[in-house]
């Protein structure tokens, strides 16, 4: 069975930083693509960074220089380091692998 299991949100202060990690189970993440979407209140779920087999990675514009995506095949884990985070970054953050999904993960910017 194909799991997602995110960790490592929480309330932090603007300018704060956060490391997200997601570990998977039930399949080799090395096979997929692996990535991290974001969900405030009130909006859509959207794409926020992505990262390939190949450890090639991709961010959405309002995340590029603040963001960094990793993967550790060997573990099945990613990881989402975040920094320098604003008030607008506060949403439930989830990943994904394929046509799977965890269960997402508070993350809160405020003073």
């Amino acid at each position: 069975q194909v799991q997602l299991v995110e960790s490592g949100g929480g309330l932090v202060q603007p300018g704060g930083s956060l490391r997200l990690s997601c570990a998977a189970s039930g399949f080799t993440s090395s096979s997929f693509g692996m990535s991290w979407y974001r969900q405030a209140a009130g909006k859509e779920r959207e794409f926020v960074a992505t990262i390939r087999n190949s450890g090639i990675a991709g961010y959405t514009v309002s995340v590029k220089g603040r963001f960094t995506i990793s993967r550790d095949n060997g573990k099945n884990m990613v990881y989402l380091q975040m920094n320098s985070l604003k008030p607008e970054d506060t949403a439930v953050y989830y990943c994904r692998a394929g046509d799977n999904w965890g269960q997402g993960i508070q993350v809160t910017v405020s003073s």
